[in-house]
């Protein structure tokens, strides 16, 4: 068949459709082609319905690549392990070198694939279902690229880049599998890279692995989160609640997608998903809602593997010498290629962190990372959308076992709220721990829950629980969940306080520590609820609306100030003099009188908020008393005035910010570019003890000028008899496209701490006065 004739035979189009409620027989119902029905609502949001799930898929490829199809293809870009190729390469050392190995070994063993093997349950391999989403995603998004064409693309991030190019939907198993190891093998990816033998040449330093060895828990770096389930106790009309606050990139791959999808009859909801998935993340059905937080939990274990004397390529498991498998994988940079040889064994990839884990004539460490095998998370988030309540939520979690590293928090219409976290996590009980980390390593486990195992016997092998969905993972039993009607929380810090009403302990140390002290932004996050249920943080009344949670969201309270500013005030001022760091004596009289006006707040209006924050980021939130268990939300509380790095830190803070006026506006100096405009933008830095975290780095005598992480998609929702309703905003916008008019419009909205409304009934989605309405129909294959 000509190229011609087949252009002919596939008839594609986008349909006008009046904004009236949709006919359910719109939909192309056999597998010979697609249908959606798109009504973009305010702000660019899509509320999607189709006749089946390769339909839904269809709408959901369309809509995101009408406004991300750059952020899609170099996503994709990145999981084929092609980044050197297409955006240039400083040597084997550069970061983007380094993620290509690292996908081209996943790529050539063929993990996408062997994903996709087994009986097609949802948890052996993905559903039908799933594969249908995925499979209408692909046809959606090319769609899109056929009728656009790559030259006409109005991104310039992409528009005509050869790396453009339509997907196939072992894309995005590839780029589905690297977001399932983003905590685990991913975030050590230097580390296998850099894994060599004795005396062969290595790839240089580790820093991204060293990190995740030094880190006190297992929450993945540059991502975390806020989340509220609010029972029938703690809201005025009686039914649940749920605030959704999760702190992602504001730029590239990470970014959340706002959309409504529905299939009538099977899947109704609305929320938001990472650019490039085709599934609701975190969100609410009708009935349910739920957000995620980022886990403490840690991802994979190490394994010591003791080498056979003078192979170090060779090791013992129960006596006996095993081979490592050697695997040279080679990929293509813009002045021709590079090369690196990785070794498997049985547990899974070599990998080092000098002076921590090194690969000596002796001894060398291997890790199990037990998201590499994560094929359930797309039919998870599915199911869960249609769960009716948390108990049938926590039935999906029990089933699926599929969250790759976040908590769940979720709550429902008749006053039930829910905390777990039910993520994949390595088997390791107390029993495991106690008999197969060696005692070199068991403070280690302790301190930061990675555990580090005797690779040369097999029974410390990770095995299975009687209730696990999967081997290698802990079943639902040694996980903690807790239903309340009162309220759960959680604010990256470890499941230990989700409810302090009903503490949860006991739990093997590799999820989390507990009866520790908590994070000023967790401290914050609990105090918020007790005073509003109390009703004394200045609001109307007791208990929540969706209003006085938005209210409560965009506060702006900076829990650390709060704590010691006073203190602080009064030691600069009995000793107006400090030596910084470098050895110079600062003048800290200005730095005094702007933190006395500080209002403790970092509300575009806040004057000295950079001057405490910079404090904070110095180390100078140092307290006196001690943690108390038996009052985690308040303790410890006072300054430690006696300790000089107090006063170093001020000083440093005070040097950091020459050039800007200690008492500048917040909104001044703290703002977000797009284009030639910056937007002011409030909220601040979370160790500082700022609940609504932004993160955005100082520029030198100019202030802080692109927001980097933080506050995305923020949920108000309400759930009640007469279905959802509450408020809900994308901080940084529906789209990294410049000329969308989806660029920057909510993130101006969010500026002013203002909200688009939920949308999920006909009567909310068709009052929508911006409301445009049309299908996207492909006839044929």
């Amino acid at each position: 068949m000509s190229v011609r004739m087949k252009a002919a035979a596939i008839a594609v189009g986008l349909v006008a459709a009046s904004a009236a409620v949709p006919s359910p027989a719109f939909g192309i119902e056999d597998d010979r082609g697609y249908a959606a029905l798109i009504r973009r609502a305010s702000y660019g949001v899509p509320h999607i319905t189709a006749g089946n799930f390769a339909s839904l898929g269809f709408g959901v490829g369309y809509v995101q690549a009408e406004d991300n199809i750059c952020v899609i293809a170099e996503k994709v870009v990145t999981a084929n392990g092609e980044r050197s190729r297409w955006f240039g390469t400083a040597g084997p050392a550069d970061a983007d070198v380094r993620s290509d190995l690292f996908h081209r070994k996943a790529i050539d063993d063929r993990v996408a694939e062997r994903l996709l093997e087994g009986r097609r349950d949802g948890v052996q391999s993905p559903s039908d279902d799933v594969r249908d989403q995925i499979r209408g995603f692909v046809a959606g998004y090319n769609h899109f690229l056929r009728r656009t064409g790559v030259q006409r693309l109005t991104d310039p991030a992409c528009r005509g880049k050869a790396w453009v190019r339509p997907l196939t939907e072992t894309d995005l198993w590839r780029t589905s599998w690297a977001s399932m190891v983003r905590a685990g093998s991913r975030a050590v990816l230097d580390g296998i890279v850099a894994a060599a033998p004795p005396a062969a040449a290595g790839a240089g330093a580790t820093p991204d692995a060293a990190a995740v060895v030094a880190a006190l828990n297992g929450a993945s770096a540059g991502i975390g989160s806020n989340a509220y389930g609010l029972g029938a106790q703690a809201t005025t009309n009686g039914g649940g609640m749920v605030l959704a606050n999760p702190h992602f990139p504001w730029q590239g791959p990470e970014r959340f997608y706002r959309m409504h999808l529905k299939v009538p009859g099977r899947y109704d909801v609305e929320g938001a998903a990472l650019i490039g998935d085709p599934i609701i993340e975190i969100g609410h059905n009708r009935t349910l809602a739920w957000s995620h937080t980022v886990s403490t939990a840690r991802r994979f274990v190490w394994h010591r593997l003791s080498l056979v004397p003078g192979d170090p390529t060779s090791y013992y498991v129960d006596g006996r010498p095993e081979k490592m498998h050697a695997r040279t994988v080679t990929v293509r940079t813009g002045s021709g290629a590079i090369s690196r040889t990785f070794y498997d064994t049985r547990y899974g990839p070599v990998a080092v962190v000098p002076g921590t884990f090194d690969w000596t004539p002796a001894t060398a460490y291997a890790i199990t990372d037990v998201n590499a095998t994560n094929n359930r998370a797309f039919d998870g988030w599915l199911r869960m959308g249609q769960a009716k309540d948390v108990h049938q939520l926590k039935a999906v979690l029990d089933r699926y076992q599929f969250l790759p590293w976040v908590n769940v928090i979720a709550a429902d219409a008749r006053g039930e709220a829910l905390y777990g976290d039910h993520s994949v996590v390595p088997r390791v009980t107390h029993e495991v721990a106690d008999a197969c980390i060696p005692a070199p390593f068991q403070p280690l486990y302790a301190s930061s829950g990675q555990a580090v195992l005797d690779g040369s016997r097999p029974d410390c092998a990770l095995g299975r629980d009687p209730d696990a969905a999967v081997p290698g993972i802990l079943g639902p039993a040694n996980l903690p969940v807790r239903f309340r009607d009162d309220y759960v929380t959680n604010s990256n810090d470890s499941h230990w306080l989700a409810s302090p009403a009903a503490p949860l302990e006991g739990f093997p140390r590799i999820l989390g520590n507990e009866r520790a002290q908590r994070s000023l932004r967790t401290r914050l996050g609990l105090d918020q609820i007790q005073q509003r249920l109390a009703g004394t943080d200045g609001l109307p009344g007791k208990g929540f609306t969706t209003a006085r949670l938005w209210h409560v969201m965009f506060g702006n309270r900076v829990h650390g100030a709060e704590l010691v500013r006073d203190d602080l005030v009064a030691l600069c001022r009995r000793q107006p003099t400090a030596t910084a760091s470098n050895g110079a004596a600062v003048d800290l009289t200005a730095a005094c009188a702007a933190l006395a006006r500080f209002d403790l707040r970092v509300d575009l209006d806040s004057r000295g908020a950079h001057l405490f924050t910079e404090f904070a980021l110095a180390g100078g939130i140092r307290f006196a008393d001690t943690f108390d268990v038996t009052d985690p939300v308040r303790t410890p509380r006072r300054l430690n005035t006696e300790d000089a790095r107090v006063r170093t830190a001020l000083a440093d803070a005070v040097q950091r910010l020459a050039g800007i006026p200690l008492d500048a506006e917040w909104g001044d100096i703290h703002t977000d570019s797009r284009g030639e405009r910056r937007i002011p933008i409030h909220g601040g830095r979370g160790e500082a003890g700022v609940f609504n975290v932004i993160t955005n780095p100082l520029v030198p005598g100019m202030g802080y000028p692109q927001v980097v992480h933080g506050s995305s998609f923020v949920m108000a929702v309400e759930l009640g008899p007469h279905g959802p309703s509450g408020r809900q905003i994308l901080t940084y916008s529906q789209s990294a496209n410049p000329n969308s008019p989806w660029y920057a419009d909510q993130t101006r909205l969010y500026s002013r701490k203002g909200w688009d409304t939920v949308k999920y009934t006909e009567a909310q989605i068709t009052a929508d006065p911006n409301l445009r309405t049309y299908r996207v129909v492909q006839r044929g294959r």
